[in-house]
């Protein structure tokens, strides 16, 4: 069960440095998506970093 939430872990944080990667580059280029999903992909990162952090706390909690 404590490599299940730590395969989750792994995910949940690879999926919030990819949405970081592209909110900065999007931001980089500047341009229309940029205008338009800039703070959606921020907010996106936030959100998918709360998840992790959760997943971690669960994944330290799990003793087995």
């Amino acid at each position: 069960m404590k490599v299940f939430f730590f395969t989750l872990v792994i995910v949940a944080a690879l999926i919030t440095l990819a949405v970081l990667v592209t909110g900065i580059l999007a931001m980089a280029r500047g341009g229309e998506f940029n205008r338009k999903q800039s703070n959606r992909l921020m907010r996106l990162r936030v959100i998918a970093q709360c998840v992790a952090l959760v997943l971690f706390a669960i994944a330290m909690m799990v003793k087995e």
